[in-house]
């Protein structure tokens, strides 16, 4: 428990941290789906996300990323991922880092817009983090200890096509995954799927907390779909989360409780995460070392 206790803090710490930036952060509430949105050229956002879950007659865990999100260009945002775990009764571990690239490929909103993501991953059977679902993945994943699953070190390669559109207010996004272990194992695929929209369209003339417009609410679908090999749902995890995003000053909270619809899947989850945005990193770091 108190391994629970402290990584919990972690993120909350993250959270706090972010009330005392000049900036204001801002994003979808998603946790698993991409849309259009870059980060702004120069500008460096900070989160830090959980996730908990027990698998069927397994011990429940915690896992915890860190992501570091750059903007390069208008059309190059570049994010790189720390993830760790803790799980009860085995222990805390480091479970590797993840390096990602997402490209607009169309600078004008159209009505489709499209991005295409790539990210290396070294990471470790341990790893918990969930932040996609692919192949047949599946909660019994959860059941093997850390001390064996930590020995074995996957490198792999991530693909996504993002698609987004923003109408009326809503935005919704579907992303197609392909993932391919660089060992040489068969491509496996999932998909992701999302709508969402602000509670208000209309800014309130004075700043408040539990102004509507603060408030974003909307669901994502996601799952496996097989490999090149047999390219199915049957046998898959398959989730639907309901997402929920709160803007508190500079902090921006995000929560998921997340439900799974197959055997394979885990039978409830709970992600939550904060994050904050440095406005003019890029400029603030020049003049530091100049």
């Amino acid at each position: 428990m108190s391994r629970f206790i402290t990584l919990a803090r972690a993120i909350l710490i993250a959270g706090i941290m972010s009330t005392a930036l000049t900036c204001r952060a801002g994003d979808r509430p998603y946790f698993i789906t991409y849309d259009q949105t870059m980060e702004e050229p120069g500008n460096l956002e900070i989160e830090g996300m959980g996730l908990t879950a027990s698998p069927q007659a397994g011990n429940s865990f915690l896992s915890g990323v860190t992501e570091f999100e750059y903007g390069a260009k208008g059309w190059w945002t570049t994010e790189f991922y720390l993830d760790g775990q803790t799980t009860a009764n085995e222990s805390t571990i480091f479970t590797g880092f993840r390096w990602e690239n997402r490209f607009r490929l169309l600078m004008r909103e159209h009505i489709v817009n499209p991005v295409f993501y790539i990210e290396y991953e070294d990471t470790s059977g341990a790893d918990k983090s969930l932040l996609e679902v692919v192949g047949f993945d599946s909660q019994y994943d959860g059941l093997v200890p850390n001390k064996v699953a930590s020995r074995d070190w996957q490198r792999e390669l991530e693909t996504k096509l993002i698609l987004s559109s923003n109408v009326n207010g809503w935005n919704i996004a579907e992303n197609f995954i392909a993932e391919k272990n660089l060992a040489g194992e068969p491509w496996e695929f999932g998909y992701a799927a999302a709508v969402s929209r602000p509670l208000s369209l209309i800014a309130s003339p004075d700043e408040c907390t539990f102004c509507r417009e603060n408030f974003q609410a909307g669901v994502e679908f996601y799952g496996g779909l097989g490999t090149a090999n047999k390219f199915t749902v049957h046998g898959t995890s398959q989730y639907i989360a309901p997402v929920l995003s709160w803007q508190i000053g500079n902090t921006l909270v995000k929560l998921s409780p997340t439900f799974g619809l197959t055997d394979p899947s885990y039978r409830a989850m709970l992600r939550f995460g904060v994050q904050y945005e440095i406005s003019g990193f890029r400029r603030k770091l020049e003049k530091l070392l100049h």
